[in-house]
């Protein structure tokens, strides 16, 4: 067997690196009664709204399917509203989701900082941004090899 590339050594330790942040963030987000990826979908809500589910989907860490489970979960707990106009339904925060989400927003920031804050200078936190902002958009631009 071929040895790992020092590529995909960095692909396995960001891979590691964010399942283990998810595992800690959904601990840390239970006393808002919150996971992480409903916490990503309500602060993409907030950001974008009103937007539509194929919008919230291409911004957001959950699949298609999971993403209609979520918003229904979301909708019948009061933390979003859905509207349609002719064809389009688009997505809202309710008053209750938009405080829920400010009520949990600046300690998740927090924590989630502290992953980076805890080990790294202001320096490297800023060449590690820069650095995985061109990685990620290269993916977007990315396709798959030809078989």
């Amino acid at each position: 067997m071929q040895q790992n590339t020092r590529g995909s050594l960095i692909w396995l330790r960001i891979s590691r690196f964010t399942h283990q942040s998810n595992l800690l963030s959904n601990e840390f987000l239970k006393p808002f009664d919150l996971t992480t990826a409903q916490f990503d979908v309500l602060m993409q809500v907030s950001t974008y709204e009103p937007l539509t589910q194929g919008e919230l989907a291409e911004k957001v860490t959950v699949s298609q399917g999971g993403i209609s489970r979520m918003l229904a979960r979301l909708e019948k707990d009061g933390l979003i509203a859905r509207k349609q106009e002719w064809k389009t339904k688009t997505i809202s925060l309710t008053k209750k989701g938009r405080e829920k989400l400010e009520n949990a927003f600046e300690a998740q920031l927090l924590f989630q900082s502290s992953f980076f804050d805890d080990c790294l200078s202001d320096e490297e936190q800023k060449t590690l941004y820069l650095l995985m902002s061109r990685v990620q958009k290269n993916s977007e631009k990315k396709k798959l090899p030809n078989k």
